[in-house]
């Protein structure tokens, strides 16, 4: 057990000591760092130095390498794992150190190395102790100090790195001069102390790092008790840290810091710079196209392009520096009103930013990107205008000024003559003076008296890097003379000897010297402008929160993207990609300057993670707008002008057109084609919602195809919109798949096997109809069917918004409680004529099974039947006919039987409207069908309602057209293709005879009826007996009708009894069912004879004529009976209205002859070729 755990303390030495070696490096670094740096400045502070400077060049590098210092300070001491890693280190090498020998070398290594880790501003103490080992360095620190202040004061730095530097080397600078042996108080009479107040106070919070931020009082308050003469300075030590400010002034800071405050000036300064961004580029291209162009128009766009660049260039890193200071504000003043169970991560990030903000965040960020994209994309463009332009400044100045200088202010002035006399040596270009003869160019060059203004020809060659350096250098010892305790600044005028006039131009040139070396790395500088990777990286809070890694909901990127797809402003969709730029410039700088591959790797996954989400988030959104788009149109405009609050069904437009086109999406290196995901995620949704369409239909009832049909309408117009800028597959194509109705030879789609099954199972048992109305409803007597509920989805998939769809939902209930013409003219559209002859088919199949079925039943009550039953005397009035009929129906122990037959009987009837309705639908289909095609086809109306043709024998007018024209066009010989024309005559003959054939379309109902009637033909003889004695037989009773007449009166009679119990069970299909079968097999006549109901009303009618033939009480006879006799009126008028009906629709004189003659005498059924026929060439099931 010993050896195994010496063994792992010896593993974990052996990790833990390659860790700790970079640390050392990190030691040995900040030591010689800090020695050279130190040296540097003791350099220039010698009484005897020899050398002028340092140079503007100079200052800047001592200025950054102490940022370097400062900023690795910093993160030492802010990161807790370094000392703690260092205690397990050191403990495991006491484990593992017992065993060796010599190791008080290490020992002691290992003691420094402890020392430097766990003191505070370790690395700022030794630079302090280096600086002044030798001899005070004052002079080159407040040169510094100077320098840094000005240029914070003049915004002298273009790029806001080098001001950040400025801002956080400043701080330090002022402690370590503070802190000298002599003189402390001589910084003050350069740099007035409310200069330093001013930019502490302005600047509360500074940049260091992505996720760490730098203060200059808490800097200043910290090391006041390392450096004791600095903590005298109670000015300066009074100045409130971010988290010691009140309210009020936090207030202050929070409109300096948040962009939402500056968002509208950064609008329009970024809408006015496109604007003449591009109007200058359009000038230099110009330019470009045109020959021989006038000199001082080229130089003036050149260097009004130039001066774009540079508004361009301050106007990036004013935006870029925005973001860094509200990001360090943020990290400065974690969220308050945060649960106690956020992370410190979520406090000062997911949780900091209001929506506002985050909509504020991403209209900068799109800011930056896009004008960093438009300079970056003109890079060649306009190189060589910025090279013209350059060159044209510094040859005007060392050709021109500076010799203007040396004839007047330097003319006596030996040390400054010569200076300015080796800047025009070092820049100036003589070779572009091609006006001028080769004396004139050598007295040039010596700065005679008597040398005018020089005519140069600007050229495109920029100075070099070392010209610009050594100019800015030489302007600075003329101006300074290398007394570093000069008063009154870099180009103050204080005990100068130089006119104020020449001062000012030497100025404006050395700043412009500033921005050249950035222009001429003009790609450097707009990558490093618009480097926004800083916003993704939190390894700070990684380590302090003691997680792998954060939700991604967490993440400020992902955040700015959802904050997007979620926001009602339509205007910032199209910037949504904007933030993913972000995680590039985040992979960038892990890969390139970090080095770190790991780093990479989370933010390759992440990226994964989040576009994946962000595709389906922006699908669902861009679905979700054109389907409430398609809603809205569709809409009634009726309904809309009757509503008090229209607006709210209104689509506001969204410009979705332009980010539906973009097929290049730059992600860590890869090209995503957005547009291809989009279409391809839009064709599986559109499937989805079809199907989810149907799964609804499919859990309910048959009344629900008007909704069905509508919101198939709404997807389907959708659709259409959507495919304006959009590839998206067909929409009859994805209708066609998701009925599983691709095959060429399926004819029977889902929907209209839904369709069936729902008659068979729902509507056909369970709905009654009303013929008044001309509608089925449920009957209220009936166990509702049992149904899978509907399954719950976003409104997206109904209307896209809930106002939308309660709108909708408010046309669908009118709907909802019945089936009528309205659901009869959806199942037409849904179904087509693909698949309504299959749902015809087996509703006819239904029929005929129907009467298979009812044939043993009706044999029952057939048997329990009398043998005879004759006409119902007169003499025994309505009650003792009533009387007489029960006697004669013998039926009380087929009560089931009886309510069997009548079910079927419905069934029958209801198959047999439906197909009325059928009918009338496909009749005014047809009808407009046949109005559009009848001018194409010349069709016109003759005599006696009869179509006539327009062309007596000859082509239609479709034909001639085409006719025409390819005729028109062979003969042309500049046809290019004359077959093609020839083919589309050929085409609208084809189309011609098609439409013709389908003008004398049939009648559905009369197909039904055909197909009923040859379904009767088998038990003809089994229910219409023919009489044996030649003459009709008044006392049969085996007859249909005589069946029917009894179960009529029987359910008659029992809704006089129990109002509206047996009606609201069978309704009015019965009596079509049952007429259907009596008219079809002969047997209207008898029936409307001897039929129990109207003998009864006969003989009521008479007893109500003898009554008032008597004056007697006309109630008295029939008393009781009121009830009755009014169902049987109803019944016999809804009786007559039927058989009306089928005597217009199938009249049997026709195809049989009357069943009884005027004379009485019986005719038998006599089956015609037309009758049989119709059944027979009917397309048989599974055929």
């Amino acid at each position: 057990m010993k050896q195994s755990q010496a063994d792992l303390y010896l593993e974990t030495y052996q990790v833990l000591d390659l860790e700790m070696s970079r640390l050392r490096e990190i030691q040995r670094w900040q030591a010689s760092a800090s020695s050279k740096l130190a040296a540097d400045m003791q350099r220039f502070s010698r009484p005897e130095r020899r050398i002028n400077g340092p140079t503007i060049s100079h200052l800047w590098s001592m200025l950054k390498l102490l940022d370097v210092l400062v900023q690795l300070d910093h993160l030492k001491n802010a990161k807790a794992s370094i000392p703690n890693d260092f205690s397990w280190y050191k403990r495991t090498f006491t484990q593992v150190s017992g065993q060796w020998q010599d190791t008080d070398s290490m020992r002691e290594e290992l003691d420094d190395l402890q020392i430097f880790l766990s003191t505070r501003w370790a690395i700022l103490l030794n630079l302090h102790v280096e600086m002044f080992r030798v001899n005070n360095v004052e002079d080159i620190l407040q040169v510094l100090i100077v320098f840094v202040v000005e240029s914070l004061e003049l915004d002298f730095a273009l790029l806001f790195p080098e001001r950040h530097i400025l801002l956080r080397v400043l701080p330090v600078l002022v402690v370590l001069v503070t802190s000298s042996e002599k003189d402390s108080e001589s910084l003050y009479k350069r740099v007035k102390i409310n200069r330093l107040i001013n930019i502490f106070k302005n600047e509360a919070v500074i940049p260091a790092f992505p996720d760490l931020h730098l203060s200059p009082a808490a800097i200043l308050k910290e090391l006041s008790t390392y450096f004791p003469k600095f903590s005298s300075q109670t000015r300066l030590l009074t100045l409130p840290a971010p988290h010691e400010l009140p309210p009020r002034e936090a207030q202050e800071y929070q409109r300096h810091y948040l962009i939402i405050n500056h968002i509208g000036a950064i609008r329009a300064e970024h809408d006015d710079f496109v604007i003449r961004f591009a109007s200058a580029m359009n000038q230099l291209l110009l330019l470009k196209s045109t020959d021989g162009s006038d000199v001082e128009w080229s130089k003036e766009v050149k260097g009004n392009m130039y001066d774009m660049i540079v508004e361009g260039f301050q106007l990036l890193s004013r935006w870029t520096a925005r973001i860094w200071e509200q990001c360090a504000w943020k990290f400065s003043r974690p969220c308050k009103d945060a649960s106690p169970s956020f992370s410190d991560y979520e406090k000062v990030v997911r949780y900091n930013y209001s929506a506002e903000e985050r909509k504020a965040l991403v209209e900068l960020v799109s800011y930056i990107k896009s004008v960093g994209s438009m300079m970056q994309r003109c890079d060649t463009l306009v190189a060589d205008a910025l090279w013209e332009t350059i060159h044209s400044e510094v040859q005007d100045f060392v050709q021109n000024t500076l010799a203007t200088m040396l004839r007047t202010t330097f003319r006596k002035k030996k040390d400054l003559s010569r200076i300015l006399s080796d800047m025009r040596t070092l820049s100036a270009d003589w070779m572009a003076n091609t006006n001028k003869s080769e004396s004139e160019l050598q007295s040039s060059q010596h700065g005679g008296e008597e040398s005018k203004a020089n005519i140069f020809y600007p050229r495109a060659v920029a100075p070099t890097a070392a010209q610009v350096h050594c100019l800015q250098f030489l302007i600075y010892e003329v101006v300074s003379g290398g007394n570093l305790r000069r008063p009154g600044g870099l180009f103050g005028n204080s005990g100068s000897e130089i006119p104020v006039n020449d001062l000012k131009q030497l100025e404006t040139f050395f700043y412009k010297l500033g921005f050249f070396l950035h222009i001429l790395d003009y790609s450097a500088t707009v990558a490093t402008l618009t480097d926004l990777g800083f916003l993704w990286f939190r390894e700070f809070y990684l380590e302090s929160s003691r997680v792998i890694q954060f939700p991604i909901e967490c993440s400020l990127p992902w955040m700015l993207v959802d904050c997007v797809l979620e926001s009602p402003n339509s205007g910032l969709l199209e910037s949504v990609l904007m933030p993913f730029d972000i995680y590039n410039d985040s992979a960038q700088q892990a890969l390139v300057l970090l080095k770190q591959r790991f780093l990479y790797d989370e933010i390759e996954a992440e990226v994964d993670h989040c576009f994946d989400i962000f595709v389906t988030k922006l699908c669902e959104t861009i679905f979700t707008y054109y389907k409430s788009w398609a809603a809205s149109e569709l809409l009634d405009p009726s309904f809309l002008f009757a509503s008090d609050n229209a607006e709210k069904y209104a689509v506001q437009p969204i410009r979705l057109n332009m980010l539906l086109k973009i097929t290049r999406v730059k992600l860590l290196g890869r090209m995503i084609n957005l547009r291809s995901l989009i279409t391809e995620w839009m064709n599986k949704v559109f499937r989805e919602n079809i199907e989810f369409l149907f799964g609804r239909f499919e859990c309910q009832d048959l009344c629900a195809i008007v909704e069905l049909e509508k919101l198939l309408d709404v997807l389907k117009h959708s659709h259409e919109l959507l495919s304006r800028d959009l590839s998206v597959d067909s929409f009859s194509l994805m209708l066609n798949e998701m009925q599983e109705n691709i095959s060429l030879v399926s004819f029977s789609s889902r929907l209209a096997s839904q369709i069936w099954s729902e008659m068979q199972s729902d509507f056909l048992p369970n709905f009654i109809l009303c013929n008044t109305t001309q509608r089925f409803i449920r009957s209220s007597r009936t166990v509702p069917v049992q149904k899978p509920s509907v399954p719950s989805v976003k409104p997206s998939f109904y209307c896209g918004t809930q106002d939308l769809n309660s709108a909708h939902q408010s046309f669908a209930r009118l709907h909802s409680g019945f089936f009528g013409i309205p659901h009869m003219f959806s199942v037409v559209r849904l179904l087509g004529s693909r698949s309504l002859p299959w749902l015809i088919r087996a509703l006819l199949d239904h029929i005929s099974n129907k009467i298979t079925l009812l044939e043993p039943m009706i044999t029952g009550l057939q048997d329990s039947l009398p043998k005879s039953i004759g006409l119902l005397p007169f003499d025994g009035g309505v009650t003792g006919c009533v009387r007489l009929v029960k006697e004669h129906l013998n039926w009380e122990t087929k009560s089931e039987l009886k309510a069997e037959v009548l079910h079927g009987i419905k069934e029958i009837g209801s198959v047999l409207y439906w197909m009325g309705l059928l009918d009338i639908v496909l009749r005014e289909k047809d009808s407009m069908d046949f109005m559009q095609t009848a001018p194409w086809l010349g069709l016109l109306p003759g005599a006696d309602g009869q179509i006539a043709t327009s062309q007596d024998g000859g082509d239609s007018p479709v034909v001639s057209l085409f006719k025409s024209t390819a005729a028109a066009m062979v003969s042309y010989p500049g046809c290019p293709s004359p077959t093609s024309f020839h083919i589309m005559s050929k085409q609208a003959e084809a189309a011609d005879l098609l439409y013709k054939a389908n003008l004398n379309t049939g009648s559905v109902l009369e197909y039904a009826l055909a197909f009923t009637s040859a379904a009767l033909d088998k038990y003809c003889n089994k229910w219409s007996a023919a009489p044996k004695t030649g003459f009709i037989d008044i006392t049969i009773s085996k007859d249909f009708y005589r069946i029917y007449s009894g179960l009529q009166i029987g359910y008659l009679e029992e809704s006089a009894q129990v109002p509206s119990n047996s009606h609201e069970r069978l309704g009015d299909s019965v009596a079509w069912g049952g007429c259907t079968i009596i008219y079809l097999l002969g047997q209207q006549l008898h029936f409307e004879l001897f039929d129990f109901s109207y003998q009864i009303l006969n003989i009521a009618e008479v007893e109500a004529a003898s009554v008032m033939q008597t004056h007697k009480n006309s109630q008295f006879s029939v008393k009781g009976w009121e009830a009755l006799l009014e169902a049987m009126k109803k019944a016999r008028r809804l009786n007559n209205h039927v058989f009306s009906m089928l005597k217009a629709r199938c009249p049997l004189e026709e195809k049989t002859a009357c069943a009884i003659k005027q004379s009485g005498a019986p005719i038998h059924r006599i089956k015609f070729d037309n009758t049989v026929s119709a059944f027979e060439t009917l397309p048989q099931k599974g055929s």
